[in-house]
C-alpha cells in the first residue's frame, strides 16, 4: 500500500509516481498524521493539470474533493453499494482513520441514455458530400431537398428548414402578425420554448390546463381562456400523443384565431388518419439530438400556405428582399439551417418510418417485461390515432424511488417537464393547471433506445 501513497504537500511529480505504481490508477493522500484525507485517481491528476497545476507544485488538501470511505470489518454487501459506476476504489480505514486497505469493484453495465441519435453510413456519406461541395453554409442541395421532402412526409406543400425548433415557433408567431397586445394560449405541460417564443414575439401567452388522458392540450378549457385579446392558439402533441385536432381547429375557426402546431416531439403522430403538422396555418418541428431524427440541432416550419411559405423564408433570412440584395423590407432574423445539417436531416428521413416502428417495440419491450411490476400506467393510444413513441413514457406514483434505482445503476431517466405554472417565471400568465401539475409529479420518461436490458430493469425495479 506504501507505494500508492502519498502526503499531503508533496509534489505533482510524486502523486503521479504513485498512481502509476500501481494497475488501478488511484493515490491516497496522507497527513502527517497518517489520516487519509483524499484519494486521487488518474482523472482527478488531468484535471489539476488542466486547472494550471505543475509538476512542482504541491497537493494541498483544497485540491482534494470528498471521497466515500468503509471502516474496517464492513461486510461485502455494505462495501458494494458504496461503489457505482463512478467510484470503483472504496478506501478501508481504522478507528483512527488510517488507511488499511481498499475495496476495489468495476462496474461493467453499460451507461443506457434517455435517447440516442441513430447515425449510421447513410449520413455520413451524405455529410462528407455535402462538406466536398464546400455548400457547408445556409445554401446548397440538401437544404432544399429536406425542406420538400420533410414537407412532403406531413402532407403539406412548404417546407422551411430553421437553426432549431424553439426559434421555428417564433418565426410562425412573427409571420402570422402575433405580437404586442395579443394573447397566445398554450398548454401546462410543455416544455418552456413553447411559452418563451410567444413571449420573443412580445405577445402574451394564456396557460391552459391539459387533459388527464391524453396529456395534451384540454380543448374545454382553450375554450374557457377565450378572449377578444386572444389571436392563436399552440397544441403541443406533446411526448408523440396528437392532440384533438378536430375540436381544436373549430374553436379556431369560430373565434378567428390561428393555430401553430408544435411537433417537437412526434414526428409522423396522427390524428384521425391525417399527420399532425397539417392542421395548423404553420406547424413546428425539432430536430435536437435527441428528437425522433435529428441534425443536431435544426428545426422546420411547414404549411400549405405559399404567402406563408415566403413571408417566413424572408423573415428567416435577415428580413432580406429577394429581388433586391441587400435591402431590408423588414426587422428579419437569421434563423438558417446549414446545408449540412440538412444533409443528416435527408438521411434521417430516409428512415424515419423504421425509427418510428423500432420505437413502438421497444414500447411494447417495455410494457412485456415490466407490466408485471404493477409500477407504471403507459402512455395509452388515444382512440384510432397514431401515437410515435418518442421518449418512453409513463407514470408511477414511486417516480422518486423508480429514477434513484435506475440511476444508480447507470441508466439513465428523465421526469416529465415541470408544469410551466409551477414557474415562478410564468407562474403569471396561469389560467389553470389542475390536471397538469398532477401529471407532471408523477410522469416520467424511460430509454428508447436498442440497447435496453428489459431483464435487468425489471430486476432492479422489483425490489421497490
Amino acid at each position: 500500500m506504501n507505494k500508492s501513497t502519498c502526503k499531503v504537500g508533496s509534489n505533482l511529480r510524486v502523486l503521479l509516481e504513485a498512481i502509476n505504481e500501481v494497475p488501478y490508477g488511484t493515490a491516497f493522500i496522507e497527513d502527517d498524521t497518517n489520516k487519509l484525507v483524499g484519494i486521487v485517481t488518474d482523472g482527478d491528476f488531468r484535471r489539476l493539470l488542466l486547472n494550471g497545476k505543475s509538476l512542482e507544485d504541491q497537493i494541498l488538501k483544497s485540491d482534494l474533493g470528498s471521497f466515500v470511505s468503509a471502516l474496517k470489518g464492513e461486510n461485502f454487501e455494505s462495501l458494494l453499494k458504496k461503489t457505482n459506476v463512478k467510484i470503483n476504489i472504496v478506501p478501508i480505514i481504522n478507528d483512527k482513520g488510517e488507511l488499511i486497505d481498499f475495496f476495489e469493484y468495476k462496474h461493467k453495465t453499460k451507461f443506457t441514455p434517455v435517447a440516442e441519435p441513430t447515425l449510421e453510413n447513410k449520413e455520413l456519406e451524405y455529410l462528407l458530400d455535402a462538406f466536398s461541395s464546400t455548400w457547408i453554409s445556409s445554401r446548397g442541395k440538401y437544404i432544399d431537398r429536406f425542406e420538400e421532402e420533410f414537407a412532403a412526409f406531413c402532407n403539406v406543400k412548404h417546407g422551411v428548414a430553421t437553426s432549431n425548433g424553439t426559434v421555428a415557433i417564433h418565426l410562425a408567431l412573427v409571420a402570422l402578425g402575433i405580437g404586442p397586445g395579443d394573447e397566445v394560449i398554450v398548454p401546462d405541460l410543455t416544455f418552456a420554448a413553447t411559452i418563451n417564443a410567444v413571449l420573443y414575439a412580445n405577445a402574451t401567452p394564456v396557460i391552459v390546463d391539459v387533459d388527464p388522458i391524453t396529456w395534451t392540450i384540454f380543448p374545454e378549457e382553450i375554450e374557457k381562456a377565450i378572449t377578444p385579446r386572444t389571436k392563436a392558439i399552440i397544441p403541443v402533441h406533446v411526448y408523440g400523443q396528437a392532440c384533438e385536432m378536430d375540436k381544436i381547429m373549430k374553436l379556431a375557426n369560430d373565434n378567428n384565431l390561428k393555430v401553430i402546431e408544435d411537433c417537437a416531439e412526434a414526428h409522423g403522430a396522427e390524428f384521425k388518419g391525417q399527420r399532425v403538422g397539417s392542421f395548423g396555418d404553420i406547424s413546428t418541428f425539432s430536430f435536437f439530438a435527441n428528437k425522433i431524427i435529428t441534425t443536431g440541432e435544426g428545426g422546420m416550419c411547414v404549411t400549405n400556405s405559399e404567402e406563408l411559405d415566403t413571408k417566413m423564408r424572408k423573415l428567416r433570412d435577415h428580413g432580406m428582399s429577394k429581388e433586391k440584395r441587400y435591402w431590408h423590407d423588414d426587422i428579419g432574423f437569421n434563423y438558417r439551417m446549414t446545408n449540412l445539417q440538412a444533409a443528416i436531416g435527408c438521411a434521417q428521413l430516409e428512415k424515419i418510418e423504421w425509427i418510428l416502428d423500432r420505437n413502438d417495440q421497444i414500447e411494447r419491450d417495455y410494457i412485456k417485461h415490466l407490466d408485471h411490476l404493477n409500477l407504471f400506467k403507459w402512455q395509452k393510444t388515444y382512440r384510432l390515432n397514431r401515437k410515435v413513441v418518442w421518449l418512453m413514457s409513463c407514470t408511477t406514483e414511486k417516480r422518486k424511488e423508480v429514477m434513484e434505482k435506475l440511476v444508480a445503476n447507470n441508466i439513465d431517466v428523465r421526469p416529465f417537464f415541470y408544469c410551466l405554472s409551477e414557474m415562478p417565471v410564468y407562474a403569471k400568465y396561469s389560467f389553470s393547471n389542475k390536471n397538469a401539475l398532477k401529471i407532471s409529479k408523477i410522469g416520467l420518461n424511460l430509454p428508447t433506445v436498442k440497447e435496453v436490458d428489459y431483464k435487468r430493469v425489471a430486476s432492479i425495479l422489483a425490489e421497490i
